[in-house]
């Protein structure tokens, strides 16, 4: 009798490779950098969306690359259908599009610190959605672990938020179009993580693959939007690239390069990591405004260096383990 193919698994929940390692880390470091770079390089006067949409040209670009590299690109030609790749795609570039709208909406009406602390429930969510989705569980431990981060997020955003004035508006208002589309908005990264991870786990699509469809997609939308908003305004009567300069370029480029390890680190270790790279981000990022910009680490960042600490050592360390009945 012939053996049985093995299926292939998802990754564990907590198991990390060297590469794996190596990607976080160099995202975090430009996590950590990306908002200073982009404060010191970007001139006010740059229209966001063209940022928005270079930066989602330059991703595309790379990727392909990357593709043309690796071999897969070949395959592409015989193998990419429209509806394979709305299937993937289209779903989770929907669902980011129109958290960015539910996320603009809140900018309008919740100071930074409420918005930036109930964002973060974002993580919770993450791993809400793995879980139904791909039945990807967490151990007690990992689970105490993701509440950790969150704390440690939460106190990050105090930290930065706390030299900022709260909104005094009404209160109505600030519950409909403050804290429920944030939440809202929190709900839908968490599935479109999760739909993401499925896509590149479940159907096998390359994860470059998915950062050109994404790109696409994403970029499709935001071009809608240009015809009511302010920012197409703007372009219409000053053109796409006013007030940039050769340096713009520059953290166009690293946040594109940031996408791409966004895209290999929700295939290969899922998107619950991912949440774990950007909390951290926020301490390189805190330690950078240190070192060039004289600004001293709040309590609340020096409070929250040992939780995040603890919460990656704990989460890696006790993956959840599958109890195998015995036969």
């Amino acid at each position: 009798m012939a053996a049985t193919k093995p299926k292939a698994s998802a990754p564990i929940p907590g198991k990390m490779s060297p590469h794996i390692w190596f990607y976080s880390f160099v995202l975090i470091i430009q996590y950590g950098m990306q908002p200073l770079i982009s404060k010191r390089l970007t001139s006010r006067e740059v229209i966001v969306t063209s940022s928005v949409l270079t930066c989602e040209v330059a991703k595309v670009v790379f990727a392909i690359i990357l593709m043309a590299k690796d071999g897969s690109l070949k395959k592409l030609a015989k193998e990419w259908t429209l509806m394979g790749s709305l299937a993937a795609c289209g779903l989770p570039a929907t669902i980011y599009a129109l958290q960015n709208i539910l996320l603009q909406i809140s900018y309008r009406n919740l100071d930074s610190l409420t918005l930036s602390m109930l964002n973060q429930t974002k993580i919770f969510f993450t791993a809400l959605f793995t879980f139904i989705i791909l039945r990807q569980r967490q151990s007690i431990q990992q689970i105490g672990a993701l509440f950790l981060l969150i704390m440690a997020a939460v106190l990050l955003s105090i930290g930065e938020g706390s030299s900022k004035s709260s909104s005094s508006g009404d209160p109505e208002q600030i519950l409909f179009y403050g804290i429920i589309p944030v939440l809202v908005a929190s709900v839908l990264s968490g599935l479109a993580s999760a739909l993401c991870q499925w896509a590149s786990q479940v159907k096998k699509h390359s994860a470059h693959l998915m950062t050109v469809e994404m790109s696409i997609v994403g970029s499709l939308c935001l071009l809608a939007s240009t015809s009511k908003s302010p920012d197409g305004e703007a372009i219409r009567r000053h053109g796409f690239f006013y007030g940039w300069t050769p340096p713009t370029l520059i953290p166009v480029v690293t946040n594109a390069l940031g996408g791409i390890l966004v895209g290999l680190i929700t295939s290969l270790a899922g998107g619950v990591t991912k949440g774990f790279v950007v909390v951290s981000a926020l301490l390189v990022t805190a330690m950078l405004q240190f070192l060039f910009e004289g600004k001293s680490p709040t309590t609340y960042s020096l409070m929250a260096l040992p939780l995040v600490i603890s919460s990656v050592s704990i989460y890696q360390k006790y993956p959840y383990r599958l109890r195998n009945k015995e036969a």
